[in-house]
């Protein structure tokens, strides 16, 4: 599987997709995340649309984001009679995100793609700073346990859950017929998790002592 938005439009372009959306997702989604009137979703990574679709059904007015072009004319095609819908070529990782909605999120949804995800705290800072003031944030994820050893690239260990929660002062985590579900509420800590694996900086501090006759010629160095 490629990572560039050429391989992912391939990808999609010639058929493929992932898991399609599971009833316990659906239930979760709105359990937890109901639709506010004139509530606004952000689908982040959004595929061949299908959440975005749904998003959409529950009573949000949804941008349905992704990079890869072979996505987005799929779920145009696929999706073309859903209103509500403004479906958008953007990398949320690298791209300038200032053309999305400026009164924020009430709910930015990341279904199957953070283990694809080069620099996930930094994407989830991105991300959360979208998210108006009582937003919700939710990750879907296969978990390593439950994949096997040749799509592990698709998944996350619980270390690597854990690192997504940081920085969020109310998180919730569920399960989806095998997916890990995670509401996300309250963005306001350090997102300092994948930080905090990499080695602290060091400093070395050094003195040195010279002494020179009248001349000034070194006579010792130490």
């Amino acid at each position: 599987m490629g990572y560039t938005r050429a391989d992912w439009s391939e990808h999609y372009s010639e058929g493929r997709g992932f898991r399609g959306l599971g009833d316990e997702e659906r239930r979760l989604l709105i359990e937890h995340t109901p639709a506010p009137e004139g509530g606004r979703a952000l689908d982040a990574c959004s595929g061949t649309g299908e959440l975005a679709a749904y998003l959409a059904s529950l009573g949000y007015c949804v941008d349905g984001v992704d990079f890869a072009e072979g996505a987005l004319e799929r779920a145009r095609s696929e999706h073309a009679g859903v209103e509500g819908v403004r479906w958008l070529c953007l990398d949320v990782e690298h791209d300038d995100l200032a053309g999305l909605a400026e009164d924020g999120y009430g709910l930015i949804t990341l279904r199957l793609c953070i283990a694809f995800v080069r620099d996930r705290a930094r994407v989830l800072r991105r991300l959360a700073a979208l998210l108006s003031e009582e937003g919700v944030l939710v990750v879907i994820t296969p978990i390593a346990e439950n994949t096997s050893p040749e799509r592990r690239h698709i998944a996350l260990d619980e270390d690597e859950l854990a690192a997504l929660t940081d920085g969020f002062e109310n998180v919730e985590r569920f399960d989806a017929a095998g997916l890990a579900v995670l509401v996300l509420r309250c963005p306001g800590g350090s997102f300092s998790a994948q930080e905090k694996l990499r080695p602290d900086p060091q400093s070395v501090l050094g003195a040195a002592v010279v002494a020179t006759d009248a001349y000034g010629r070194v006579l010792l160095g130490r």
